[in-house]
């Protein structure tokens, strides 16, 4: 069965980019709102795939960076080659067959919500758990 997963980014960041990049600014915040989601937690080894289902609960951080929530565990992703249109204003759109989880190597679409319109797309790269100490 072909499922279709629209995620939208929810970023506590504003987008600000330059010709350049991101400004020292935007790339302090998106520092710190990392850390912020991942203190008190150590990095395991990286996996290739989501546990089916987790993909829903997603945080943009800046450029190709994304964390998903699965439970108490937090996966880091870095998009391979980054992912220069994955802002606040757009959002990320994954198709997704069968009952397996969201895999590295596999390619989401950027899209203006508001217009419907894909301006761009990513690959994904390895998750990286991150879970609490002690469990």
């Amino acid at each position: 069965m072909r499922s279709v997963s629209l995620l939208f980014v929810a970023a506590a960041l504003t987008s600000c980019s330059t010709a350049m990049g991101p400004s020292p600014e935007v790339g302090a915040r998106s520092q710190a709102e990392l850390q912020r989601l991942l203190v008190g937690r150590v990095a395991g080894p990286a996996v290739s795939c989501l546990p089916p289902g987790r993909s829903g609960d997603m945080t943009h951080i800046a450029g190709g960076t994304v964390v998903f929530r699965s439970g108490s565990t937090y996966y880091v992703n870095n998009m391979r080659g980054g992912c220069a249109n994955l802002n606040s204003q757009n959002a990320l759109l994954t198709r997704q067959f069968g009952g397996g989880g969201l895999c590295s190597g596999e390619i989401a679409q950027i899209v203006q919500p508001t217009s419907g319109m894909t301006v761009g797309s990513c690959s994904f790269g390895e998750f990286i758990p991150y879970r609490r100490v002690g469990r």
